[in-house]
């Protein structure tokens, strides 16, 4: 990955923006619907725990899946998640942010150790639109969207 490489696409109709920053000691992930940072979550994990990547099993039952709704790699149980600034809105939003950092960090590692790289800290801005009524399935086509733009970031060239 670049040292800075930024993304911006609509996803369910909304202008969403990532932009990522590698820096010395960690790297940075903003993720916007609305042009602001956001909550900042960092997150970690043991240089010891495995990360498991999409298994070829997993793959193959991907491939009955759109392209969007294809899988994603199991964040490990061992990610500590520390919040450093700002917080969501409700409980459902926090959780929900939870799974964007813990996610995003997946990708982002699975990226590094995949180029023979380190296992960094990372922090993720979350600011998502706020939507009315709590909409499962917009959630998931939104996070879904997110997670392909951050993967397109990441793996860029490896194609």
């Amino acid at each position: 990955m670049k040292q800075v490489v930024q993304l911006s696409r609509n996803i369910v109709d909304i202008p969403t923006e990532i932009l990522c920053q590698t820096f010395a000691d960690r790297i940075l992930v903003l993720v916007t619907q609305v042009g602001k940072v956001g909550n900042l979550i960092q997150a970690s994990i043991p240089h010891t725990a495995q990360l498991i990547p999409t298994t070829n099993a997993e793959e193959t039952t991907a491939e009955v899946l759109p392209e969007t709704e294809k899988l994603l790699p199991t964040p490990p149980p061992s990610i500590k998640l520390t919040p450093l600034m700002g917080s969501a809105p409700s409980e459902h939003m926090h959780t929900l942010h939870s799974l964007y950092a813990s996610q995003v960090a997946t990708l982002v590692w699975l990226s590094a150790e995949s180029r023979g790289g380190m296992r960094k800290p990372i922090i993720v801005g979350i600011a998502l639109r706020k939507g009315g009524i709590s909409d499962e399935a917009l959630e998931r086509k939104t996070f879904m969207g997110v997670m392909q733009m951050i993967k397109e970031i990441l793996f860029e060239g490896e194609q």
